[in-house]
């Protein structure tokens, strides 16, 4: 038999090809390599920081999907790469004591896609890295979480004595994932002292503060999403500084270079990404940005039997720009290579047209009442803003399309309806 389409990353978009790929090729044709053994769809991750999604509850099991979709998973890190061979090396996994739990593994493909993702990236800004934190994965979110209870309940005990105490929060990077953070801990912190926490006011004893090194947020973005959304913060009591260049990082405070000082208890840091620095050492062109260099049709350059999706891919649009790292992109682009793998496996010729990436807007939310974006038209290539319930509905709905393309439709509606109902019998956020 043919050796497997080995994937090598279970964020949206590698999971979304296993889950395609194993319900058309069957057992034994494909294989997820995944550091972790569970899946949180990245978008909301701001939304487990802040406590307003339990991660316990939105995690995706990785052996369950395998199961049901008809996958093989694989537990452990992507250490290394041998493509004379054609072998993937995976490395061990120990447990908290630090034992080894599985060896260090070699994993044969026929095919290999590398479906890493993203990590934060810092441009040497010293003291970023020490004493900020990056939601690049569920355990960061957990983490941050777990810090923000904690502030939380002894500022609540602190204020009891001292009612000028206060908790400082700084989120540095105005995208789409500072400024939802931003808006989804305003919320939080409201319902975390409806639960006790009785002695602070959560709008003005704790203090959020955005910096934006541009002339303005979500910079990508068309104006008048950043306007609205602009906005929208204000009425948060979420203070924002644009063209704030961030100089350097301390334990309790932000410096940026005209000398300004921000104190921060906590700090988040979604000021950029790059894909991971592990890329550069297997041998592969990589960009300066650790990205790899693919081909239009997503193949490695140089290779015939590598290629790379999502986040971590450098991939070239039709008008010679990259395609942006946005989720929407990885989608596209696992949609992509199932039908260039279909193809091959029932004996056609493989499509030669390149993959070409369609914007179908943005949207941003700003807590679970209010969201804005923009949605672009395909018949007449306008984009219209939206904003209120509507961008709600359809902010909501993209959960829900990934959930369906790895779970599938009935179980994603059994899903949604129990998440419903749930939160009406539990805490609106998470207290423990």
């Amino acid at each position: 038999m043919n050796e497997p389409i080995v994937i090598v990353g279970g964020g949206a978009g590698g999971l979304e090809l296993a889950c395609k790929l194993g319900r058309k090729l069957g057992p034994g044709r494909v294989t997820l390599i995944d550091h972790r053994l569970f899946h949180v769809w990245k978008p909301s991750l701001h939304e487990v920081a802040a406590g307003t999604l339990d991660i316990h509850q939105e995690g995706l099991s990785y052996l369950m999907l395998a199961h049901d979709n008809g996958f093989d998973f694989v537990y452990g890190p992507m250490v290394g790469l041998d493509a004379q061979a054609q072998q993937v090396i995976v490395g061990a996994v120990t447990d908290a004591q630090g034992d080894v739990v599985v060896e260090e593994r070699r994993i044969r493909y026929g095919d290999l896609v590398i479906a890493v993702g993203s990590t934060a990236r810092y441009f040497g800004i010293p003291g970023a890295s020490e004493h900020s934190l990056a939601l690049n994965s569920p355990d960061d979110a957990e983490r941050f979480r777990l810090a923000l209870l904690k502030r939380m309940t002894l500022l609540d005990a602190e204020k009891a004595k001292d009612p000028a105490a206060s908790l400082d929060i700084v989120i540095i990077g105005g995208g789409a994932t500072g400024i939802e953070l931003a808006a989804e801990l305003r919320e939080a912190c409201r319902v975390h002292a409806n639960y006790g926490l009785r002695h602070l006011n959560p709008d003005s004893d704790v203090r959020l503060t955005l910096l934006e090194g541009a002339p303005r947020i979500l910079m990508p973005l068309p104006e008048s999403l950043a306007t609205s959304a602009a906005d929208l913060l204000a009425q948060r009591h979420v203070r924002v500084v644009t063209d704030c260049q961030v100089a350097r990082v301390e334990s309790d405070v932000v410096i940026d270079a005209a000398g300004n000082r921000y104190p921060a208890d906590l700090c988040v840091w979604a000021a950029g990404i790059q894909a991971p620095r592990f890329l550069s050492t297997l041998g592969l062109p990589v960009t300066p940005g650790e990205q790899l260099k693919v081909t239009p049709r997503l193949l490695v350059e140089g290779q015939h039997d590598i290629w790379a999706l999502g986040d971590c891919a450098s991939c070239p649009d039709a008008e010679g720009r990259t395609v942006p790292p946005r989720a929407q992109a990885a989608h596209q682009q696992a949609d992509y290579l199932v039908d260039t793998f279909l193809r091959r496996e029932r004996g056609k010729p493989e499509a030669t047209a390149p993959f070409v990436y369609k914007d179908h807007g943005s949207l941003v939310s700003l807590g679970t009442r209010s969201t804005v974006g923009s949605l672009m038209g395909s018949l007449f290539k306008k984009s219209w803003f939206i904003e209120g319930l509507f961008a709600r509905y359809m902010y909501a709905s993209l959960h829900l399309m990934h959930h369906q393309a790895v779970l599938g439709t009935l179980r994603t509606a059994v899903l949604a309806l129990a998440r419903f109902l749930v939160k009406r019998a539990k805490p609106l956020v998470k207290l423990h």
